[in-house]
């Protein structure tokens, strides 16, 4: 498949993996030592909810335009609520959607003072819109690099602590056995970081797989690792319909966000749910 972000800003996928990433680096804020976060796969920065590639599938309207309408319970809403005020300073006029920040520049609100960033894009057009949105930056670099290049060149950072987002295209058919074998690679440098993959779910036997390698890596650390494993469905998947399940493993999550994801993800099924309520799983994968 192909999932450039610009086609598929703003959907449930997205609306999941970002309220994951905010939750990440809102932890990494706690401690004091500067941090980074490393983005593989940037994409274009900031989506324009009116324009082409984004209206061409309208996927914003049932995922962050139901979330920014929809009511939390006292228990989830301060945990959603640092994402929601990020979208919304993209949107300053009330009421009106039309531009959703992509993670890189999610991730830019989160930087204190102290923290850097390295975002890899080498499409040509994304890479030009995410260097503008990027401009004057001195705590951003925008690398014109291959992404799984860079994983392993970027790792570890100077900082020591930070954040691995890995977010391809799936555009080949053996991407999922490059991400298991760049994140093994990496982790295998810097065990003590914490990485969120992203992933399409459309193959059970696949992203299992993917979900295996991963815990395997994770695993073989010493000391070893931690591993979440986070799947999210709007609909059942059928052939020859768009992407309906994706999920996200997430390691060295910070060690409340399982309790979190247990408060958020149950108030995300209605709101986000296709044709009826969705569903997620949330579990520790094994090798």
């Amino acid at each position: 498949m192909n999932y450039r972000h610009a086609f598929h800003a703003g959907n449930f996928a997205d609306v999941i993996k970002h309220i994951v990433l905010v939750r990440i680096l809102l932890h990494l804020q706690e401690k004091k030592p500067a941090f980074r976060v490393i983005d593989t796969h940037a994409g274009a920065g900031v989506y324009d909810l009116a324009g082409e590639e984004a209206e061409r599938g309208g996927e914003w309207l049932t995922g962050i335009a139901r979330i920014m309408q929809a009511r939390f319970s006292e228990s989830a809403l301060p945990l959603i609520k640092p994402y929601l005020d990020i979208v919304r300073a993209f949107n300053p006029q009330p009421g009106q959607l039309t531009a959703y920040p992509g993670s890189p520049l999610l991730a830019r609100a989160l930087l204190r003072p102290q923290d850097r960033m390295t975002v890899c894009e080498v499409e040509p057009k994304a890479r030009k819109a995410l260097i503008e949105a990027l401009r004057r930056d001195t705590q951003a670099r925008v690398v014109d690099l291959d992404g799984w290049t860079a994983l392993p060149a970027f790792v570890p950072p100077n900082e020591r602590r930070g954040l691995v987002l890995i977010d391809p295209p799936y555009e080949q058919k053996d991407e999922f056995e490059r991400l298991a074998a760049a994140f093994s690679e990496a982790y295998a440098k810097w065990p003590t970081g914490s990485y969120l993959l992203w992933y399409p779910a459309k193959s059970r036997r696949a992203t299992d797989e993917l979900a295996r390698q991963v815990a395997y890596a994770v695993g073989q650390a010493r000391p070893p690792g931690k591993c979440l494993r986070v799947e999210f469905s709007v609909a059942p998947q059928t052939a020859g319909t768009g992407l309906s399940s994706a999920g996200l493993l997430i390691v060295n999550p910070p060690w409340t966000l399982a309790a979190e994801l247990k408060t958020i993800l149950p108030e995300l099924e209605k709101p986000l749910g296709q044709g009826g309520a969705g569903r997620f799983r949330l579990e520790t994968p094994k090798p």
